[in-house]
Parts: C-alpha cells; structure tokens; sequence
C-alpha cells in the first residue's frame, strides 16, 4: 500500500505581493470536487498564498450550493474552483443552477476537471457568465497565481 506524499514539504511559490492583493479580491474561495485529495492538494496552494482563510471545502456540491444561497453578502466576489464529474450534482448541473437561480455575476468559477473533451469544452463556454478557464487535471500553482494575478488588473 503506497503513502502519500507529506503535502507541507511541496514548494510552492509565493510572488511578492500576491497574498494582499487576493485578500482584497476574494471573500471567499470555495473548492468544490468530490476528491477530498484534490481539495488537500488546493488548499495548500491557496495556504501558501496566505489565503487558506477564505476557504470553503465541499466534497457534495449540493453543499456547495446551498452554501452560496445561504450567503449574507451575496454580491461579495467569490472564487469557486469547481470539478465536472462528481456523483450527486455535475459540475455543468451546478452552473445551471447558478443560471437558473441568477446567481451575481461577482462567483467566479474556474473548472477544475480530469475531463479533456472537446465536448465538455464546449459546454463550458455555455456558461459563460460565470466560467472564467476551463482547467485540466491536475492544477498547477502557476496556472492559479496567473489567473488570481490577471484577475487583479480586471479589477
């Protein structure tokens, strides 16, 4: 039987400045997959950025939503890392739901899936309003810094 790897010996980087400006930007962060390991792995990448108190886990994405529908402050800017294949909601149900219930543009979702198809691709850019990337498994730190980096000078 294999062990995991100790998660606090991974190196991630932290770029100068990161940790304040993204504190600024984020209320709350929500990680969002059926994978308690892949929501591990994402939170030590936002631990590392000193944002690891912004975090909401969620292993049921029912959860998640309900989570979002019960927040006082619905309007507060959101970033939600969501996975496509999970077994009680999909990630694209999840959207639909968001749609459905007009959901603020201010929830910013990054998929985060093991799902290479064009087709889910596709689907994606259905959702627009509120997916920013599609993102292949695994996420790399980089690809996260890039996007929280980007989304700064959006706003």
């Amino acid at each position: 039987m294999g062990c995991l790897p100790d998660f606090n010996d991974i190196e991630v980087p932290n770029p100068k400045g990161m940790t304040q400006k993204a504190n600024a930007m984020y209320g709350e962060i929500y990680l969002i997959d059926d994978e308690d390991l892949v929501n591990t792995i994402n939170t030590i990448y936002f631990r590392r950025m000193g944002l690891e108190d912004r975090l909401k886990k969620f292993t049921n994405p029912e959860l998640a939503l309900d989570e979002l529908r019960l927040r006082e402050n619905k309007n507060e800017r959101t970033l939600i890392l969501l996975d496509i294949n999970m077994p009680e909601m999909s990630g694209f149900e999840f959207l639909e739901y968001m749609e459905s219930e007009d959901f603020p543009d201010s929830n910013e979702v990054l998929l985060v899936t093991s799902s290479e198809s064009d087709a889910d691709r596709q689907e994606a850019k259905k959702h627009g309003r509120f997916v920013r990337e599609y993102i292949t498994k695994p996420l790399q730190v980089e690809q996260l810094e890039t996007y929280i980096r980007g989304s700064q000078d959006r706003h």
